[in-house]
């Protein structure tokens, strides 16, 4: 989960990272009385999950109540790279005299988590990382030991930090490990990180990701922070059925059980696609190790609400779930779903109990329903359908 940049600046300060005042504002009065509280110059931000705000005209500098009230008159309801500005947050002014950057994530490829950090930061990383390579400091960070003083002091120093700023920009990637470690993200991001006129370090804007599965168990108040009213639609009808499920830009519906399985469907049905108008797969849906009736009428009931999707392709393993459950679950959820199931299901089933569940669906004969004996097979003819 995404965190908007004021819910990462709440976050930063909950661990003592250094911030400034900032209040979030939903329309342009409060903004206006935001700027009124904070005092003195402030900074108008549109909240969006994207980059690009500053260029976009989504950042304005105020320097009084009635320019923050005028500056958000204009970024509400803007339209930055797709996503529509509903609030903004009031920033306390800074005076900045360096720019720098961090970030902590977690580094898939190398199993392991990764710091990057430069003395030249406000720009895009990306942008830093391509141009000039060597001005970014990338340190491995062991997860039993995390960011302690020692590490902080590796990284500054692989950064190219002076000697007088190092104590205190080590104190800051500290704290900020912190909010890694404690609230369970996938990345903690600073940029820019900045030395004011005064000496201080501040975070001047963060980017937060959590990640999800820990926020179920280990922080219950991790759902405060979701702005469902921006989510998927269909991404949030399948959350609150318990479904593993992403939504993607293609038009055919993908079910199966277990990640793997799921993924490989994605990769065999995209190359299917090539030979038939280059459909592509519609969504990622994982139903897990249960395959019953209701789970499975929750999963189609999904993916035929999405309105791109032409085709479904049902690709199960039996393993512990045996196919002839799978099959009488598949059998159950269209019955269930009557009317609302109107688009053509290829299904391929494999495993335990496999004669058993295509024996199931053959003697069913519904007039949706085509079974296919491989993932290649099953792939191309769904491919075939979403084409037609």
């Amino acid at each position: 989960m995404d965190l908007y940049e004021y819910q990462a600046r709440d976050l930063f300060e909950k661990y003592g990272v250094p911030v400034l005042a900032g209040i979030v504002a939903y329309t342009p009065e409060e903004a206006k009385a935001a700027a009124e509280k904070i005092g003195g110059v402030v900074v108008v931000k549109a909240q969006v999950k994207v980059g690009g705000r500053g260029k976009a005209g989504g950042v304005k500098v105020a320097k009084t109540a009635d320019e923050a009230f005028e500056h958000a008159s204009n970024i509400l309801g803007m339209d930055i790279k797709g996503h529509t500005v509903n609030k903004v947050m009031i920033a306390q002014g800074a005076d900045i005299a360096e720019e720098f950057y961090f970030s902590v994530l977690l580094d898939r490829a190398n199993r392991n988590y990764l710091a990057m950090c430069s003395v030249e930061g406000g720009m895009e990383i990306e942008q830093l990382a391509v141009e000039r390579p060597e001005a970014l400091a990338k340190v491995a960070v062991d997860p039993l030991v995390g960011i302690d003083q020692a590490k902080a002091d590796e990284i500054v120093a692989e950064a190219n930090f002076p000697e007088e700023l190092r104590g205190k920009v080590a104190d800051a990637l500290v704290k900020l490990w912190s909010v890694f470690k404690e609230e369970d993200a996938t990345l903690v991001e600073v940029n820019p990180l900045v030395r004011t006129g005064a000496g201080e370090i501040i975070a001047l804007d963060g980017k937060v990701s959590l990640d999800e599965n820990a926020s179920e168990v280990r922080h219950p108040g991790h759902e405060e922070l979701e702005d469902k009213g921006a989510a998927d639609p269909l991404e949030a009808k399948a959350k609150a059925a318990g479904l593993n499920y992403v939504k993607l830009d293609g038009e055919v519906g993908i079910i199966g059980n277990g990640a793997g399985l799921v993924m490989s469907t994605l990769d065999v049905v995209a190359y299917a696609g090539e030979a038939h108008g280059d459909v592509k797969p519609a969504n990622f849906l994982d139903i897990g190790g249960g395959a019953s009736a209701e789970i499975m009428a929750s999963g189609l009931d999904v993916i035929l609400n999405d309105e791109q999707v032409k085709s479904v392709f049902v690709n199960v393993f039996g393993g512990i779930t045996a196919c002839d459950a799978v099959a009488d679950g598949i059998v159950k959820a269209l019955e269930i779903l009557g009317d609302k199931a109107t688009k053509p299901l290829v299904v391929r089933l494999d495993g335990n109990n496999v004669e058993e569940g295509r024996a199931i669906l053959a003697e069913a004969n519904h007039p949706l329903v085509t079974l296919a004996t491989t993932m290649d097979e099953g792939a191309d003819k769904a491919a075939e359908l979403a084409n037609a």
